[in-house]
């Protein structure tokens, strides 16, 4: 019997509400603003009352400018569970994890999960929205001043490692692009929606070999926030309940590490089997996933992780005909991932994934949408958290 069976069934957590604001280059509202407006429209989509709201846990992204006052902002009272959570793109995947636990031991009952960011500015191109910090001191200073700055740089070095290890190449990361970018077109979310080619991949300039622009992810400003709470509460409300079937968290810390497996094995490798197993399902059992993707090589190397295929053969699986993209044996980041769709960090899989097992994905809806794979990454590979999400079915 998987861990799941063994949790009541009427307090096992459920995803009910779902908001999102606008998304990419709006100018005006703060990163607290978007979040409050992405938890009132959660709470709205699930038709619950702000005031039904006991627990909140707040991501504040890389500018780190949500903070606990936005339990202020909404009116929120009396709550019985408030923190804000880092462990950069996992820790959306980890919100609902421990919103889950709250809710299934009692601690709360209708928990909002908010993620918010505005780092682009007028007049300003996204490759500076994330400029300014401090200066860093130490080891990490050595680590600038020789040119390995920022998460460009070490994904780089981690693809390039797997291209000598496993003679991964630069076409099939692209294939990756141009199957999220014919999913992208069908969803009027995306910022991006005309289509692209393997060619037009090839032809993008380079940010950092072997990553061309169509290789990295976008910079968007906005907010999503989820609703959790009960199966018996859900029951009640306004949208399908999404459950929440497993989770995982796996945290390496092992970057730059002498003799390291950086670039060849993520902490996927034990966050995805981690929750496929509490889930009581299998890789064979999944209907669609939802992958971290702030880079195409980062999908390519948790799809090995999490067992898709075998190590060092992500290559040759993301570039066979008829497996990722629209149609395809395998639907993943049906949106358009952060590649094309928009960039919120782990909510952005999330998102979706809400999206696709409530079957309300519309022309970019999968035929079979009742196991639903979520992945959340962050910093240079270092942190890893992986639900499993289930349609109204699961219950």
């Amino acid at each position: 019997m998987s861990a799941r069976g063994d949790r009541p069934a009427h307090r096992r957590a459920a995803i009910v509400g779902l908001g999102l604001t606008e998304m990419g280059k709006v100018y005006g509202p703060t990163s607290q603003r978007f979040a409050a407006e992405a938890v009132r429209r959660a709470a709205e989509d699930a038709g619950v009352r702000l005031s039904d709201i006991d627990g909140l846990l707040v991501s504040a992204g890389v500018t780190r400018s949500v903070d606990l006052s936005l339990q202020v902002d909404l009116g929120l009272h009396d709550l019985r569970l408030l923190t804000q959570m880092q462990a950069f793109g996992s820790t959306a995947g980890a919100m609902v994890q421990y919103a889950a636990m709250a809710v299934e031991s009692g601690m709360a009952d209708t928990v909002a999960c908010v993620f918010a960011d505005a780092p682009l500015q007028p007049g300003r191109g996204s490759g500076s929205a994330y400029a300014g910090r401090a200066a860093p001191r130490g080891w990490a200073g050595l680590l600038d001043a020789s040119g390995f700055a920022g998460p460009n740089t070490f994904y780089a070095l981690a693809a390039r490692r797997h291209m000598r290890a496993f003679g991964t190449t630069s076409e099939q990361l692209g294939a990756v692009a141009v199957a999220q970018r014919a999913w992208a077109g069908m969803n009027p979310l995306a910022q991006l929606r005309d289509p692209i080619t393997l060619a037009d991949h090839q032809e993008s300039r380079f940010v950092v070999e072997p990553f061309h622009l169509l290789d990295c992810c976008l910079v968007s400003n906005g907010g999503v926030a989820v609703i959790v709470t009960t199966a018996d509460r859900a029951a009640s409300l306004a949208q399908p309940p999404v459950s929440v079937m497993g989770w995982g968290q796996a945290h390496p810390g092992k970057r730059m590490r002498r003799d390291d497996d950086f670039g060849l094995v993520s902490g996927a490798a034990r966050s995805g089997p981690a929750a496929l197993k509490m889930a009581g399902v299998g890789v064979d059992d999944v209907d669609v996933l939802e992958l971290y993707d702030c880079y195409t090589f980062t999908v390519l190397l948790t799809l090995e992780d999490y067992g898709f295929c075998g190590k060092g053969e992500g290559g040759a699986f993301v570039s066979e005909p008829g497996v990722l993209g629209p149609g395809g044996s395998l639907p993943l980041n049906t949106g358009g991932g952060q590649l094309s769709s928009y960039y919120m960090w782990g909510m952005t899989p999330l998102s979706e994934g809400v999206v696709q097992a409530r079957g309300q994905g519309g022309e970019r809806q999968a035929r079979r949408h009742d196991v639903v794979l979520v992945s959340g990454n962050g910093g240079y590979l270092d942190h890893h958290s992986t639900l499993v999400l289930g349609s109204a079915s699961a219950f």
